[in-house]
Formats: C-alpha cells, sequence, structure tokens
C-alpha cells in the first residue's frame, strides 16, 4: 500500500523549498515574465540549495543522501509554486545529471558527476520533444547511427530549454536497428558540427524560460557519449520520472493559482459581502481545492512505484494527462473568480494561466 507521509527529512525539505520559493521565485516571476529573462544570479541561487550535489555519491564530489521520487516531487511543487518557469530553467541541470546518475557507465560517472557539484549553476540541457503535430515520445524520428567507434546523429528537436548557452546537450534519438521505442542519450558538446541552435521560440507561457529549436546534421560524436554504453539506458523510467515530476509542478502552479484566487474572493467585496459567499465562486473554489489534492496523490503515486523500481509507466501516463487538463482548469478558474482583474497583468492569475497551458503540450523539460 502506497504510504505518502512525509518523514522528517523530507518535511525540512518541503519547508526549505517552499521558503525559498516565495522569497526568491514569487517575488520576480512577473519581472522576469515580462523581460522573457532568466537571471543567471537567480539560478544561482537555486544551485546553491543543492538539488544537484545533494543526491550524488560521496565518490564523484556529492553528499548522498538517499534520492527520492516522491522527494523530488515534494520540491518541484514548491519551486513551481514561487514560479514555474524559474523553476524549469533552475533544475535544467538534472535533465542530464539523472539519466547519468541513474544509468551511466563508472567511467561517465567519474568523468561527468563532479561537474554537477560545483559552486555555479552547470549550463547543460536534454532535447527530448520533436517539432511535429504527431510527436510521440515513444517514436523518436531523430535517429543515430554507428559509424566505427562514432555515433552519427540525424533530426530536429524543438522546445529545448537553455539550448543557447548550454555547455553540453543531451540529445535522445531512436536506436540503431532496435524496437521503435528503443532510445539513446547521447551527449553532444556545444560547437560539434551538425549542431545548429535555432532562434529562441515564441511561446504563449513561461516566457521566462528560454527555449530553443536544435538542428542535427550528420552530427558525429564518440560511441563513448552514448550513456551506459553498449547497456544503454532504461528509457521509460527516465520519461516517467520526467512525467511525475512535470505532474508535481502542475500540482505547484494550480495551488499558486487556487490560493490567489481564494484570498481574493474572501477580501473582494460586492453588494456588501465577500464574493466568496456567492455560490458560483464557492464551487469554483472547492472544486479546485479537491482537485490539487488529487492531483497531488497521482503525481505522488506514480513517484512513490518509480522509487520502487516499479513499472510505473501507466501512473505516470495517467498522472500527466489528468494533471494537465485539471491544472488548465484551476487556472482559468483563477481568471473568472478575479473578474476583470484576472486579465490584467496587474495580477498574475492572466501568467499563470498562460503558463498552465504548457502542461498539455511539453514532455521531458523536467528531471526526477
Amino acid at each position: 500500500m502506497a504510504e505518502f507521509t512525509l518523514d522528517e527529512d523530507q518535511k525540512q525539505i518541503q519547508d526549505m523549498t517552499r521558503r525559498f520559493a516565495e522569497k526568491e521565485l514569487r517575488p520576480k516571476a512577473r519581472e522576469c515574465d515580462e523581460a522573457s529573462d532568466l537571471p543567471a544570479d537567480l539560478l544561482d541561487k537555486v544551485w546553491e540549495l543543492g538539488f544537484c550535489p545533494n543526491v550524488i555519491p560521496e565518490a564523484y564530489g556529492g553528499y548522498d543522501m538517499t534520492r527520492s521520487a516522491v522527494t523530488a516531487a515534494i520540491m518541484a511543487e514548491e519551486l513551481a509554486w514561487g514560479d514555474l518557469s524559474l523553476a524549469l530553467g533552475a533544475l535544467s541541470p538534472m535533465l542530464m545529471m539523472i539519466p547519468i546518475l541513474e544509468f551511466g557507465t563508472e567511467d561517465q560517472k567519474t568523468e561527468w558527476l563532479p561537474k554537477f557539484c560545483g559552486e555555479r549553476f552547470f549550463p547543460v540541457t536534454a532535447a527530448l520533444m520533436e517539432p511535429r503535430i504527431t510527436f510521440d515520445p515513444a517514436r523518436l524520428r531523430t535517429t543515430c547511427t554507428v559509424d566505427g567507434s562514432n555515433l552519427v546523429i540525424n533530426g530536429a528537436k524543438c522546445m529545448v530549454p537553455m539550448a543557447d548557452g548550454a555547455e553540453h546537450i543531451l540529445i535522445y534519438a531512436a536506436a540503431p536497428g532496435g524496437a521503435p521505442s528503443s532510445v539513446e542519450a547521447i551527449i553532444v558538446d556545444k560547437g560539434t558540427p551538425g549542431l545548429v541552435i535555432g532562434d529562441r521560440e515564441q511561446q504563449m507561457g513561461l516566457k521566462a524560460l528560454p527555449l530553443f529549436p536544435v538542428t542535427l546534421k550528420n552530427c558525429v560524436v564518440p560511441a563513448s557519449r552514448r550513456i551506459g554504453g553498449d547497456r544503454g539506458i532504461d528509457y521509460m523510467r527516465l520519461l516517467n520520472l520526467s512525467r511525475s515530476t512535470l505532474c508535481a509542478m502542475a500540482v505547484g502552479l494550480a495551488r499558486a493559482s487556487h490560493e490567489y484566487a481564494l484570498d481574493y474572493a474572501r477580501e473582494r467585496t460586492a453588494f456588501g459581502e465577500p464574493i466568496a459567499s456567492r455560490q458560483a465562486i464557492a464551487f469554483m473554489l472547492a472544486e479546485s481545492a479537491m482537485e490539487v489534492d488529487g492531483m497531488r496523490l497521482l503525481a505522488w503515486r506514480a513517484a512513490w512505484r518509480l522509487d520502487r523500481y516499479e513499472d510505473a509507466t501507466r501512473d505516470a501516463a495517467l498522472a500527466k494527462m489528468y494533471c494537465a487538463e485539471q491544472t488548465m482548469k484551476i487556472v482559468d478558474y483563477g481568471v473568472q473568480i478575479l473578474g476583470g482583474h484576472g486579465y490584467i497583468r496587474e495580477h498574475p492569475a492572466e501568467m499563470w494561466f498562460r503558463n498552465g497551458r504548457a502542461f498539455g503540450t511539453i514532455d521531458g523539460l523536467a528531471a526526477g
């Protein structure tokens, strides 16, 4: 039976992350959204929390704390409560660190993991999504072929976070000669011939998060850059870890919208009484509260199964679908409850509405 009572360490991590999000992320969210910018000093502040080195073994320079997908979900929810764009950007190094930590060879762990234990933000990212309407993460069209001791990668990616400043990009590509769902994760260095980073995406939401298209044309890298070597990776586990974290972030965003709308409805008066006493408003607030808790349980259930190394594909997929749908409803309720104030930039409701739309379209932008 799943047990979601947080232990003392998890409660401390939750409290620390919540206070950080309230102090550092929430006050800067609107400014970063308006400027379409993610400040380097803010990334360094999040980096100082130690999300990467905390779970890296001491042998590679980390602190060797127990790694847990449930704990990752707790932290992701609080950071996204502060701001979704900033949370995704600040945690982008984990997109490369987690696959190496989970499936890297000993040589790869020795080479790469110490780089995630430095004092400054390590600018790396990963590319999963592809620019087509029929995109399916289990049917990648980006390919890699073996050429002697090298791999040759061809394909196109989109919505790659922080790609312009990344020193390395982890590319997911269909394995040579494998089943359609057999996928390789390959580290490609910045400046590698054939790797082209396009102009920044102009998306409706997540405006503070720099997202870029990436094209690979006969991009040659050493076979030693394939995570896991000949053994490869458990791609579905990595995808499920990502989805459980994205669901937790959806919970954080939905919770932020609900809490703000609740406070507004209690303070805003019409015809001599708070609008929260109006049945239509009260029903939207009650439904939002129920769905936030329901979303969290689905996200935590998928994470719990991942911590037990069980097959969580169904749980993660259902959680992602449900959280995307309910988050959009909750942020829409937030705009409705604020009325005209929900449509203007004086309040964050419209920003959360734009950001909430992302969960129905993004995949692979977080790591668990």
